[in-house]
């Protein structure tokens, strides 16, 4: 298969415990029994994109423990191409996600095998992703790997989806690739303030600013207020889907894999962000990250959420 969309990220396994309240400093609280699912922001978005019908290859690092196997088979599953997604010696990353009675989580992420996706494995795969329409990177894999990905993708051509999560400094060079950079308003105003600046409390603005950071185009992901972007033709605000929030885990992936097809698809960034608008409403009402991404078949759904209410 031919990929038109290649992630290349991070694959964890999501250690999900339901609890009361976040604890205070020196709090110790009861918490449900650990569920096990599979996650990590890159293979849950290859996940999502895979599961809405794109054609999408996974390039990765997991461990030779049985975590790895249960990462390698969610994606699997999902139709994406893992043939770039390599089992290294030792543990699979891990994300210990703490979901509160709300929906809201708290995550803490141990990286482990995703350390090994290094430049030297990238370039070693490059035929794959060199011919990719669309490339996206997060920031749980090294930085060094993610900048060297992000401008030789830009020169071959493909268009970088840049989702600054969890939230890093990056070269000015590497934000001028994304088209478009994706953030939330906690990691926008991380960038904004190692800039020097403040993000404006107007969504639209605080777009306009991101963009005068370099990104070619900017998606700034509001909760449930919806979602505004900038490509400098077009400013515009997607308001959310009401929805009866259940687990935001994994709803921002689900966004990106979703905008991912989209671009790749049918090129209009305002057309794809619509499209992940609805994908995502339908993902915070189910329980858990992957395990509650729609299908392809469950795409007329999300339409349909759409059209009602525009």
């Amino acid at each position: 298969m031919r990929a038109n969309v290649v992630v290349v990220g991070s694959a964890n396994a999501d250690l999900v415990l339901d609890i009361d309240h976040r604890p205070r400093a020196g709090e110790t609280i009861l918490g449900s029994d650990i569920v096990v699912t599979p996650g990590g922001k890159g293979a849950n978005q290859a996940v999502a994109a895979g599961l809405l019908g794109g054609q999408v290859a996974f390039v990765g690092c997991v461990g030779d423990d049985s975590h790895g196997a249960l990462l390698r088979g969610s994606l699997t599953r999902a139709g994406v191409d893992v043939s770039q997604l390599r089992t290294v010696e030792g543990a699979s990353g891990h994300a210990i996600i703490m979901v509160t009675p709300d929906g809201e989580n708290s995550i803490i992420v141990s990286p482990a095998a995703n350390r090994q996706v290094t430049p030297e494995l990238l370039a070693g795969c490059a035929e794959l992703w060199r011919r990719a329409a669309v490339v996206v990177l997060q920031l749980e894999i090294p930085l060094v790997s993610v900048e060297y990905l992000a401008r030789e993708a830009d020169d071959a051509g493909a268009r970088v989806v840049l989702n600054l999560a969890p939230a890093a400094v990056l070269a000015s060079e590497v934000l001028a690739v994304a088209d478009p950079l994706v953030v939330n308003e906690s990691e926008a105003a991380f960038l904004m303030s190692a800039a020097g600046r403040r993000l404006p409390a107007d969504p639209l603005a605080a777009a306009r600013e991101l963009r005068g950071l370099g990104p070619r185009s900017v998606v700034l992901t509001l909760g449930a207020r919806g979602v505004v972007l900038d490509d400098g033709a077009e400013h515009v605000h997607v308001p959310a889907l009401p929805v009866t929030v259940v687990d935001t885990t994994g709803a921002g992936d689900a966004f990106v894999g979703a905008l991912a097809v989209g671009l790749a698809q049918a090129g209009s960034l305002t057309v794809a962000v619509e499209r992940a608008v609805a994908v995502a409403a339908l993902t915070v009402g189910r329980r858990g990250a992957q395990a509650s991404y729609p299908t392809r078949e469950e795409l007329a759904s999300a339409d349909l959420l759409l059209a009602a209410h525009r």
